[in-house]
């Protein structure tokens, strides 16, 4: 799923991506941000499926395409957590911690405000996804019955629907994150107390996911694999990608 790159997931060769060019919001010589190593190779290839459909069988198929693309990151990332950790020798970077970026980024994707764009023929193919993503969520607008309907109105020139697709995220986040950690190690677990086992914090322990004991979370869902352990995807994606070169 993820073509030809995924032999150098974390390769020095390219380099880190600090180009104007290919990162949105980079502004010359006062600096900005730079995708880390892992996102320049991040497992979105499912996400070409939506730009190959209609929009009836997209807006259909839309979360199937993301929970792909978020089980083959997923999948990805514990391939090549050795070759990770022989790069980065004395990185804090868990595997929870990794698939929680992995799952913010892909959460900017498809809420419209993913900084990296990437080379010509990537930023081709990510205009063709950002167009067929705001025809998605303009079928899903017109579908909605008042007055939601008037409260999605999306009143920008380039109709983005950026609070619908907010929503559609918060919604749906705890099926995404079930699928990214669906090939996580049964001991992974996250780094912060996030969890509640009804008398005090708990930690994420079992696949990434909540303790089945679990009640308060972070996401929402009523078990163990729809608990969402990380505010990642909350979380400015420029002040995560600084974290994770400060770590690595």
């Amino acid at each position: 799923p993820c073509g030809s790159a995924g032999e150098k997931r974390f390769s020095k060769e390219s380099g880190g991506e600090c180009d104007d060019k290919k990162i949105e919001g980079n502004k010359g010589s006062n600096g900005g941000a730079c995708a880390p190593y892992r996102r320049l190779s991040l497992c979105n290839k499912n996400f070409q499926n939506i730009n190959n459909d209609d929009s009836t069988n997209a807006k259909n198929d839309l979360l199937l395409d993301v929970c792909y693309a978020a089980k083959f990151e997923g999948e990805s990332l514990k391939t090549y957590r050795e070759q990770y950790d022989s790069k980065y020798p004395g990185s804090v970077s868990t595997m929870c911690t990794m698939l929680a970026r992995s799952f913010a980024d892909i959460g900017d994707i498809v809420r419209g405000r993913d900084l990296y764009s990437g080379n010509s023929k990537e930023k081709e193919k990510r205009k063709q996804l950002d167009d067929k993503l705001k025809e998605i969520f303009k079928e899903i607008h017109e579908k909605l019955e008042q007055p939601a309907k008037v409260y999605y109105e999306d009143k920008d020139t380039d109709k983005n629907y950026y609070k619908l697709r907010e929503d559609w995220w918060t919604a749906n986040r705890h099926t995404v994150w079930k699928a990214i950690t669906c090939d996580a190690p049964g001991d992974a677990s996250y780094f912060r107390v996030t969890c509640s086992d009804g008398r005090s914090g708990a930690q994420a322990n079992d696949k990434c996911r909540c303790p089945k004991t679990s009640g308060a979370n972070a996401g929402k869902g009523s078990d163990v694999t729809n608990i969402v352990p990380t505010y990642f995807d909350y979380v400015p994606q420029f002040l995560r990608w600084f974290e994770e070169w400060a770590e690595d």
